[in-house]
């Protein structure tokens, strides 16, 4: 029962972390409240690694 619940709040912080990313720093705007917490989320966005349009290209081409 315990590894439900911990499961279940687990999904709801991942989901809520997911829906606050969505709605203010992925749209360039700072989180109202706490931007400290915007500010670490843009960071580790940027920090992962992207598959550029030539990248792609070129990985299709193989």
């Amino acid at each position: 029962m315990l590894f439900v619940a911990l499961a279940i709040l687990l999904s709801l912080v991942v989901s809520g972390a997911v829906a606050l990313y969505v709605a203010y720093p992925h749209r360039g705007e700072r989180v109202p409240g706490v931007p400290w917490i915007g500010d670490a989320m843009a960071k580790a966005a940027d920090a992962a690694p992207v598959i550029e349009d030539e990248e792609r290209d070129l990985l299709r081409l193989q």
